[in-house]
């Protein structure tokens, strides 16, 4: 392989399908990530202290499931690639297990339960044989650490895309196909992601080339994958990372809707408040190629997680009649978390990079898959935590919230994301590898492929 080859400057036809996927995924992510839990404690009909268990306990499957198929992924070899060919043939699966989970049955409480742990279980494993090698995929495109943020940056924008659609039109679909049936309108609802979601998928599949691969003489199991990544400092600060960001981003997206309903007592808000969060999300992804030729990557993401902690403290000040503010805020705080996505991704493939200059080893998609595992982990302890402090507090379903659990409602959209925003920020100060070094670790690669003689 050229170095020019290595080094390419994608098309932004190759983008945008690549991109595109993106909002595919968050036709399932963000309605779990914003809707999940109300749905599950307000039609589904489950405690809030159960489906937070059920959504923390899942994610020890979790743990096996994206590590195992990051391992799959880089030893895949078909004449699509390695990671192209899941976006072909795991869309129908998935869809089919996103309508399962938010169906409703006619069964006792825990005969629910038990549902709920199978079909959400089974749909978070599919969608780690999907999201693993689509991830994977951005790291196998370019080896152009700037191409890799923009082409990250695209990804990003038509997730957040995606959300925004998904939080403004989730609520009105689900009364448009129910017709005052939640249960039946959820379905429905569903349905019609799935089939969106599984076209995008084949349209990621048909306009993507992966063009990086391991050393031709490598030969690893996925246990040297694990222990090179358990000596990869630069990918373990992200992993904490992602963790806690994603924590923050989930907290804030599943409390509004509590927060809303019972605190605001402006249940009709929350979709324009949603809406405007994730196109805030997206316009701030675009800025991130931008920000990044003039700070480091590192260094821009502790300043956007100070600014995000800031602002989200002083949010829960704001008084309940005081919409404007609640949105300008909300606006602000979600345009300084939009790089982060873009940033964190392309560090990922970075340091996937910098293991095979280190080790003389390259593992992709187990490098992603773990980093999959980090978000999913973080969304869940988002979710089950703000779950958890629900019934903590005293929460019940659809009727008058108490003051102690309105003060509460309040902190988990505001202080509590707030807090760990910061604490991101500080964990954001031991990431150590720098554009210059990427640099130098591009040209020693280069070098070892023979590129450079």
């Amino acid at each position: 392989m050229s170095m020019s080859e290595r080094q390419i400057q994608l098309s932004w036809r190759e983008k945008l399908g690549f991109g595109a996927g993106d909002l595919g995924f968050n036709l399932y992510w963000t309605t779990i990530a914003s809707f999940l839990a109300a749905f599950y404690t307000d039609v589904f009909g489950i405690s809030a202290a159960a489906a937070g268990t059920m959504l923390f306990t899942t994610k020890i499957i979790d743990a096996f499931t994206d590590p195992v198929m990051g391992g799959i992924a880089d030893r895949t070899k078909t004449r699509f690639g390695r990671f192209r060919p899941y976006l072909l043939f795991a869309g129908i699966p998935m869809a089919g297990a996103a309508v399962l989970t938010f169906t409703t049955p006619d069964l006792s409480e825990g005969g629910k339960l038990i549902w709920a742990y199978a079909t959400y279980t089974i749909m978070m494993v599919l969608y780690t044989v999907l999201s693993t090698p689509y991830s994977a995929l951005s790291g196998v495109m370019t080896a152009n650490s700037q191409e890799r943020t923009t082409l990250i940056s695209v990804r990003f924008f038509f997730a957040f895309t995606g959300g925004a659609l998904v939080n403004k039109f989730t609520f009105p679909l689900v009364e448009y196909f129910g017709g005052g049936n939640d249960v039946l309108g959820w379905q429905l609802t569903m349905l019609l992601y799935g089939i969106i979601a599984t076209i995008i998928f084949v349209i990621t599949f048909a306009t993507t080339e992966e063009r990086i691969c391991p050393p031709a003489t490598q030969q690893t199991s996925a246990s040297q994958d694990i222990r090179d990544l358990m000596s990869n400092r630069p990918w373990l600060i992200l992993f904490v990372l992602a963790m806690v960001i994603m924590m923050t981003i989930t907290m804030r997206a599943g409390s509004a809707y509590y927060y809303f309903k019972y605190y605001v007592e402006r249940p009709d808000l929350l979709p324009n408040y949603l809406f405007w969060q994730m196109a805030a999300y997206a316009a701030g992804a675009l800025l991130a190629p931008v920000l990044t030729r003039y700070i480091d990557k590192a260094k821009l993401l502790m300043i956007l997680m100070g600014v995000v902690g800031i602002l989200s403290i002083s949010f829960y000040f704001v008084p309940k009649d005081m919409i404007w503010a609640m949105f300008t805020l909300n606006i602000l705080i979600s345009l300084a978390l939009g790089p982060k996505s873009p940033l964190t991704w392309s560090m990922y493939a970075d340091t996937a990079d910098y293991n095979e200059w280190k080790n003389g080893r390259r593992a992709t998609a187990m490098t992603f898959s773990a980093a999959t595992f980090s978000q999913k982990l973080g969304g869940s302890l988002g979710s089950a935590g703000m779950l958890w402090v629900l019934a903590a507090i005293g929460y019940v379903a659809n009727e008058a919230q108490s003051g102690a659990s309105q003060n509460g409602i309040a902190l988990l959209q505001t202080v509590v994301p707030g807090l760990f925003a910061l604490i991101a920020m500080t964990v954001t100060r031991f990431y150590t590898l720098s554009q210059s070094q990427l640099l130098t670790i591009q040209e020693d690669l280069e070098k070892r492929h023979g590129a450079i003689t």
